[in-house]
Order: structure tokens, then C-alpha cells, then sequence
């Protein structure tokens, strides 16, 4: 049996701290939350092109490195992500990379870090989990105050559970499954650990809401759609 991290966040919408002797539990195929700041949680990415470009950088990451992003939110000084481990390295280097990528950009010739130097990272292995977490991804910009409702912070997955919206991003959903089987295209990353359901159909056959993502919308207290 894989061993999966214990701490879990704390239910404030700020970021942890992270904690200092941090044991990480990768390669063992679960889903991962993760969390990472901009350094001393400055804004850094308060601009709409900034949080743009860490999107942009996310999904060349997705692709380098071939894994699964099944939720996102970029706030103005942190980050938290929902991947599934890579097939092409360690989900470490991946992350170290798209830092790495998006201080380049933004950062230029800055006299200080662009982002903290550690993450912080809780192994998903349960549906009930997956939910939570993305459920507190996404009602963050509201909890901060940044947005009425999660559909109208434009840098994070919601939108695309709550309608199929194809972004910057590609979400690994039942929306994206469906999407796919209907254009007959098989993914390129086989080893997603998310779990596949046919989609609701109408009478006439038209699709209806996906059946995981109706419970997706649930969660978060939103009027189940039909």
C-alpha cells in the first residue's frame, strides 16, 4: 500500500506555511494538490497578463512532461494545482520547470526570487477529495473577495466544469473525455488516474451535463444543472 501525506490544509483561504521537515509521497499514481508562493507572497502575478502567462506555461509544461491538470487557480501571489504525476520524469522536476519558467518571463533581471523556493504538496487518492480540492481552488478568488462568484475569476479550471469552456489549459475531465470520443481522439496521456463516466444524454440523444461534474456543481452549493 502507497504511503500518502497526512497534513492537510488548514480552513482559512490563506496558503499554509509550509511546513518545515515536509516528507513528500510521489510515484505512487495518486492525483496531487499542490500550493506554491510568490516570494514573501508579494503580488507578482496581480496583472491579468501575468496569471496569462503562468496559464501559457502550465499547459507547455502539461505537454513537456505529460501529465494530467485536472484543476487550477492563479491568485495574485500563489498558485494551487491538481496534476496527476507525470510519464516523463518526476512530478518535482515538472513543477521546477513551469517556476522556472514563468520567473523568466516575469521576473527579467530581478534583484529577488520570483517565487518561494518550496511547495507544498497532499497526495489525492480518494473522489471525496478530489472535490474538496477542487472545490477550495475555486471558491478562493471568492473567499479572498476578488470575484461575486468562481465563474468570473477567468485564471482557474471552473468555468470548464461548469460549461465544457475549452482554455489556455487543458482540463482532464469528463467533459474533455466526451469531447474527445466524439471527435474519435485518443488522449496522450494514458496514465491519468480520473475516473471516466458516459455522459448524460437527453431523450433526442443531444449530451447533457456530464454526470461527475453535476456532483462537481453540487459540492460547491450550486443548483444541480439538467
Amino acid at each position: 500500500m502507497s504511503c500518502r501525506s497526512q497534513t492537510q490544509l488548514s480552513i482559512p483561504y490563506e496558503t499554509p506555511p509550509v511546513p518545515s521537515g515536509l516528507r513528500r509521497y510521489q510515484q505512487t499514481g495518486d492525483l496531487h494538490f499542490i500550493t506554491f508562493s510568490c516570494y514573501r507572497r508579494q503580488p507578482k502575478l496581480a496583472s491579468p497578463s501575468a496569471r496569462f502567462l503562468f496559464e501559457r506555461s502550465l499547459q507547455q509544461a502539461q505537454r513537456r512532461y505529460q501529465c494530467c491538470v485536472i484543476g487550477y487557480v492563479v491568485m495574485p501571489e500563489h498558485v494551487h494545482l491538481l496534476v496527476s504525476e507525470p510519464e516523463k520524469g518526476q512530478l518535482s522536476t515538472a513543477l521546477q520547470a513551469l517556476k522556472q519558467s514563468v520567473a523568466r518571463r516575469l521576473a527579467l533581471r530581478g534583484a529577488e526570487p520570483f517565487w518561494q523556493a518550496r511547495y507544498y504538496d497532499f497526495n489525492v487518492w480518494t473522489e471525496e477529495k478530489r472535490v474538496e480540492k477542487l472545490r477550495y481552488m475555486h471558491r478562493n478568488p471568492v473567499a479572498r473577495g476578488l470575484v461575486a462568484k468562481p465563474e468570473d475569476w477567468a485564471w482557474s479550471s471552473y468555468r470548464h466544469y461548469l460549461t465544457g469552456a475549452v482554455g489556455t489549459v487543458e482540463i482532464e475531465s469528463e467533459w474533455t473525455a466526451f469531447r474527445r470520443e466524439r471527435m474519435r481522439v485518443r488522449p496522450q496521456i494514458r496514465s491519468c488516474p480520473v475516473r471516466r463516466f458516459p455522459p448524460w444524454q437527453s431523450q433526442d440523444g443531444a449530451p447533457r451535463h456530464p454526470g461527475p461534474v453535476r456532483g462537481f456543481t453540487e459540492a460547491l452549493g450550486r443548483p444541480t444543472r439538467h
